[in-house]
């Protein structure tokens, strides 16, 4: 393999406006058969100076050609760590897109929509099946929405039994995201140091009557499990707090280990990772959250129940802590969550995890030789290098971007922030051997380019339609309009 391979046809694309010519127009009107009426002035807005004219053809090919430039999942391997970029079987979206789901207005009466109402409630009941958690909510749209919930509802918890507590502590292999979560909901957040996996000891020493809770992400994101989790739980409960799980990583649990059996007390799922459809360019997602029995009364508003004449949405929670999102959540991500649920059965999900959590060591045993691999623990769903051992003075950065000439999209760099220079590998189940020995052999020959031939790295990609850019002028001095 090799940027020596041919590289077919490769399209040029100008800008829209570059295509227009005056003159041209993509659109033909019937002649009018009643007598026209022009808004008034007020409701027009003046001419666009310099706006597109072009023809349909022109549009088409335009968007069609740019859609090539594209990378998804369906495109090739997408081993983002931490994203869990896995394959969106295409049943999903033809469940997602039946008539009875896609064209459902929010607002029909719970009489009408019985078919959706006892979706939403199966899915409820298969995620606290999962995950160990008796009770279940759909309503945050996202992973870091489901975290803001979680945190609402600890708070509530606590003000309830008028407790006035400041802290949030949070090991420093947790998600980026749950010290904004913690912090939205008025708590101070204490960072708390791990070597690789969190010590209950550490925890011991920084637990008081003060500390809400542990906001803690397991298999944290090094794809390290957290073997004092149990330990870790006891503690925070002793002192009255509460521990938070952030599960963006059940990917390397479902099926084998349930996170509300072993003394986590509310956890977010990512269904748009873990029970597939990927979700890259920041969208849709879905973040449902499950809770232990003490804080079932503040779980958001509405919850489907279950009712001998069928199925409804119940407000029935006086100390809930309202509305997240309004309606519920991302429906047509539950429906694909849903309907993978059912294809894989339980066995299949226990498989899913098995073989993501093989994929990941294969990879880590194919290049832990060669890249540096900072926490010798045994990896999980994903794995994180370092560029410790690059020569000639080449980063994380240029092995990325030189992937993107092999015709891999890179992984997730320069996260976790523990690791200097991190190279994050999530393989998912997805992948067969033989892609990921492709991956590898990629990123073996990129390790010895770095010795032979330096100045190709540093100047990568040099096959992609775009070169590399000046990303620090990019943020610093964006172009966010078309000028001629």
């Amino acid at each position: 393999m090799g940027v020596e391979q041919k590289r077919g046809l490769v399209l040029d694309e100008k800008l829209l406006f570059e295509l227009s010519d005056p003159g041209r127009v993509g659109y033909r009107l019937a002649p009018l058969d009643v007598p026209p009426v022009l808004p008034s002035e007020d409701l027009l807005r003046d001419e666009l100076s310099g706006f597109p004219e072009v023809s349909e053809v022109d549009v088409v090919r335009h968007y069609t050609r740019l859609s090539t430039w594209n990378y998804g999942v369906d495109s090739g391997f997408y081993p983002l760590g931490s994203c869990t970029m896995k394959y969106n079987p295409k049943i999903n979206e033809k469940t997602a897109r039946l008539p009875g789901f896609a064209d459902l207005h929010p607002r029909t009466p719970d009489t009408l929509c019985q078919g959706a109402l006892r979706l939403m409630f199966d899915l409820q009941q298969a995620l606290a099946e999962v995950s160990g958690f008796p009770l279940v909510t759909l309503q945050p749209a996202a992973g870091a929405q489901g975290e803001f919930a979680g945190m609402l509802m600890i708070r509530a918890y606590h003000e309830a039994r008028g407790e006035q507590r400041t802290k949030v502590l949070i090991p420093d292999t947790a998600h980026g995201t749950n010290p904004a979560s913690a912090a939205l909901c008025g708590y101070d957040v204490v960072p708390i140091a791990s070597e690789g996996c969190l010590s209950a000891a550490v925890v011991a020493a920084a637990m008081s009557e003060d500390v809400a809770g542990l906001m803690i992400t397991n298999p944290n994101t090094l794809g390290l499990y957290e073997k004092e989790i149990v330990e870790i739980c006891r503690i925070v409960h002793q002192q009255g707090g509460l521990v938070y799980c952030d599960g963006a990583n059940l990917n390397a649990l479902m099926g084998i280990s349930r996170p509300g059996d072993i003394g986590i007390d509310v956890m977010h799922f990512n269904l748009h990772k873990t029970f597939s459809t990927p979700h890259g360019g920041g969208g849709p997602g879905a973040g449902p959250v499950g809770v232990v029995d003490a804080l079932a009364p503040f779980l958001p508003v509405p919850l489907v129940v279950k009712e001998a004449e069928g199925y409804r949405l119940s407000d029935d929670r006086p100390q809930s802590i309202g509305r997240v999102k309004g309606f519920a959540g991302h429906f047509g991500i539950l429906v694909r969550a849903y309907t993978y649920i059912l294809a894989m059965g339980g066995d299949g999900l226990r498989r899913a995890t098995e073989l993501a959590v093989l994929n990941a060591n294969y990879v880590r045993a194919r290049l832990e030789s060669v890249y540096d691999l900072p926490y010798k623990e045994r990896s999980l769903h994903e794995v994180v290098f370092s560029e410790g051992h690059l020569s000639n003075g080449c980063h994380t950065l240029d092995v990325a971007k030189r992937l993107i000439d092999y015709g891999f999209h890179p992984p997730t760099i320069y996260f976790p922030l523990v690791v200097k220079g991190a190279l994050m590998i999530e393989p998912t189940e997805s992948e067969s051997k033989q892609v990921l020995d492709e991956f590898c052999d990629a990123l073996l020959t990129i390790a010895q380019e770095a010795e032979d031939a330096p100045q190709l790295l540093k100047q990568a990609p040099v096959r992609a339609k775009v070169k590399r850019l000046d990303e620090t002028m990019a943020a610093r001095k964006p172009k966010l309009r078309w000028e001629k």
